[in-house]
């Protein structure tokens, strides 16, 4: 079956005010599912999880529930799903952990690439303990961060390399199992910022070869907190600190204080959406990777169009060139403040942001400077009139 948008837009109420949204790569609107399944498990009754009442039975049936279906989005073990805060809290508390075994001689490599996220958790425990950091550079013009872009900075010192899956600022689809391959013939780990990439592609972990894979489901129709993938061997290997009465179980071990059952629940709702997005049999797996790759094949469509439009806007520039990308574009307008298109959009009920949206070193690298420009991303809701309705409101702008 062909993906049908708006068999998923009658679910997502907030599109009934009528915004086009572009803010997508910020995080997306929710399905009713997604909504109603928070709201029903704060209704039910939660307590500490257990097996002895009805309410810690429900607590812990839905986290056990909320890991299989991340396992599930990502081809991971529910045993390694680490749940947090936000990506950016699992990846201090990663960061901080592998650093106790690190020292002066050993280096890690981030990209220019990234989001701050998997760039200053990384720089910083590094230097705290005298490791040193190698930078991986891409292709202001291009976009492109080619494998040996990375793997140049890897050597027998190198205990880790951290790298986007895409840009969350200019879309750049790095290829990861390649770099993987590298990572792990001179013997590092390779952290994954799974992010912008989990809503627009189907994701196998096993395929990429990321030791972690680091996601937030608040970018693909859930809630606001972070999950992280990985072996269940491999982090017993780590340990975090922790309170005293705390499990040292895996994955619990990682995951401070109680966790929240109303998100976890939204979890598994935005999953079960994203599985049905094409209406099919299987199991849940194999419906998340049939309807992944249909979203990807209608996003890519969506985005052509996108493209074509914004280059007929004068005196844009453009900024998302690389070959493999998400359905994500940065731009600025020669003449017009990126802040005043993106207030000008709003006017016209369409939501496109500007700033560097924590991409802090691509933006510098790119010669943006620290402001970034306006972003346009699409999500699983966009449709061909959102993008007219944009391309109509700059064209107005710039006349």
């Amino acid at each position: 079956m062909a993906y049908d948008v708006h068999r998923l837009r009658a679910q997502v109420p907030a599109l009934a005010a009528g915004t086009a949204h572009f803010d997508g790569p910020g995080g997306t609107q929710m399905p009713t599912p997604v909504i109603e399944a928070m709201a029903d498990t704060l209704a039910a009754g939660v307590s500490n999880r257990g097996r002895l009442t009805a309410a810690e039975r429900r607590a812990d049936d839905t986290v056990i529930a909320a890991r299989a279906a991340m396992g599930d989005l990502l081809g991971a073990d529910p045993r390694g799903i680490v749940f947090g805060r936000s990506m950016t809290q699992i990846t201090f508390d990663i960061a901080r952990t592998l650093a106790q075994g690190w020292g002066p001689g050993d280096e890690v490599v981030v990209s220019k690439l990234d989001h701050d996220a998997d760039v200053r958790p990384w720089v910083i425990h590094a230097e705290r303990v005298g490791a040193t950091v190698r930078w991986a550079e891409f292709d202001p013009a291009t976009g492109e961060l080619t494998p040996q872009d990375v793997l140049r900075h890897v050597n027998e010192r190198t205990r880790l390399v951290a790298l986007t899956g895409a840009s969350n600022l200019i879309g750049t689809r790095p290829d990861l199992a390649a770099v993987a391959r590298g990572v792990h013939d001179g013997g590092a780990l390779f952290y994954v910022d799974g992010v912008h990439l989990t809503a627009h592609a189907p994701i196998d972990l096993a395929a990429i070869g990321a030791d972690f894979y680091a996601c937030s489901p608040y970018k693909f129709l859930g809630p606001h907190l972070g999950a992280l993938a990985a072996s269940p061997e491999l982090l017993e290997q780590l340990h975090p600190d922790k309170l005293l009465p705390a499990t040292n179980v895996v994955p619990e071990r990682f995951e401070l204080g109680t966790l929240p059952y109303e998100l976890l629940a939204g979890v598994t709702a935005a999953v079960d959406t994203l599985a049905d997005l094409v209406p099919g049999d299987g199991d849940r797996r194999a419906r998340v990777l049939t309807s992944m790759a249909a979203l990807e094949e209608y996003e890519d469509g969506l985005h052509a169009h996108m493209r074509a439009g914004l280059e007929s806007i004068p005196g844009i520039n453009l900024y998302s060139n690389a070959v493999h990308r998400t359905p994500t574009e940065t731009f600025r307008i020669d003449g017009h403040s990126s802040e005043d298109v993106s207030v000008a959009l709003g006017a016209r009920n369409v939501s496109a942001p500007a700033s560097n949206f924590y991409a802090l070193e691509v933006s510098r690298h790119l010669g943006l400077g620290d402001g970034g420009g306006v972003r346009v991303g699409l999500a699983p809701y966009s449709t061909t009139e959102d993008i007219d309705r944009l391309i109509d409101g700059l064209h107005e702008i710039t006349a």
